[in-house]
């Protein structure tokens, strides 16, 4: 079987479960390409503390692409708990740290754990420039950094207009060349599933993506989110996650992957407790004409939480791949 060249653009729980999902399947060569704009938690900690690129988001990639997810998550998604230095780190985000230190560049460092846990694909960074992510309010305000966007002050606040990326140390953020690269030579890109404004819009904003986006060969699709988010696409329809992506690419997206599952009314009790809705699809709305849209129950509720399933994805992935290979 002839492989087929696969893109994965996005960050967060999002990527690790597509990325689980396309592992074990011999069609796609596959290339995940990561947002760097974390700053919570360990990985902002340790942004801070040494200087180097947010870990979190990579490190979940390389453990979704490896054949020993469920040990190395065991260990390196373990959190020291005594020393005070150490206290909230994973040992996974001191791994990446370390052996960036060791092997001389970050993205060595991430290639060298990929080595260790026998990782099958590549991972890149969008850029390996530091910067902070910043969201511009539809009433002017500013906030600066990934997680005060992604986690907002009591009350509400308006809705986001767009972000951008303020560079620490030069005049622009520059994408990581591979990514260009691979974008390229695609034979399918897919965007997301993630939060919007802080996994993917990230990655499109770097200097060069978008460019790259429009020049592609391959077709661009889409996975859309299972629900809303308060802090980031409060009361947004399907379309409008559609039209921010296409505003920032300039061009329009070829597909767009959808859920059709509905949770049981516990579930919607408890995500409207977070002001999150489900996202819904009118196939009947014209407006949708131009795109491909792939319908399936996606959803996964195990451990009281509602995800897409690695599975059930990966197998829509799989029909849009024989689709182009036919």
């Amino acid at each position: 079987m002839k492989k087929i060249a696969i893109v994965t653009i996005g960050g967060g729980s999002g990527q690790f479960v597509l990325l689980s999902g396309l592992r074990p399947s011999p069609r796609f060569r596959i290339t995940s390409v990561v947002s760097m704009v974390d700053s919570g938690g360990s990985t902002g900690r340790l942004r801070g503390e040494f200087g180097i690129l947010p870990p979190g988001d990579l490190l979940k990639c390389v453990l979704a692409l490896s054949p020993h997810q469920e040990l190395a998550r065991t260990i390196l998604l373990k959190r020291f708990t005594k020393d005070r230095r150490l206290r909230g780190h994973n040992a996974g985000n001191m791994l990446i740290t370390m052996l960036s230190r060791y092997t001389g560049s970050f993205t060595s460092g991430v290639q060298a754990l990929g080595e260790i846990l026998d990782v099958k694909g590549r991972i890149f960074p969008v850029t390996t420039d530091k910067a902070t992510l910043v969201a511009e309010l539809t009433d002017g305000r500013r906030i600066y950094g990934e997680q005060a966007i992604d986690v907002p002050e009591s009350g509400p606040r308006a809705k986001i207009r767009s972000v951008f990326l303020v560079p620490h140390h030069a005049n622009q953020v520059k994408v990581f060349p591979p990514v260009l690269t691979a974008i390229a030579k695609a034979q399918l890109i897919v965007l997301g599933p993630g939060d919007l404004f802080t996994s993917i819009l990230p990655n499109l904003i770097v200097p060069g993506v978008t460019e790259a986006l429009k020049a592609a060969q391959a077709p661009i699709y889409y996975v859309l989110n299972l629900m809303t988010k308060y802090a980031e696409t409060h009361r947004f329809k399907a379309r409008d996650f559609v039209i921010e992506l296409e505003k920032v690419m300039g061009r329009r997206l070829d597909g767009v992957v959808y859920n059709t599952a509905v949770p049981d009314r516990d579930f919607k009790k408890a995500y409207a407790q977070q002001k999150a809705d489900l996202v819904r699809v009118d196939q009947t709305d014209g407006w949708w004409q131009d795109r491909h849209l792939m319908a399936a129950d996606l959803l996964d509720t195990t451990g009281g939480v509602l995800r897409h399933d690695a599975r059930k994805l990966a197998a829509v992935i799989e029909a849009i791949a024989s689709d182009l290979a036919s």
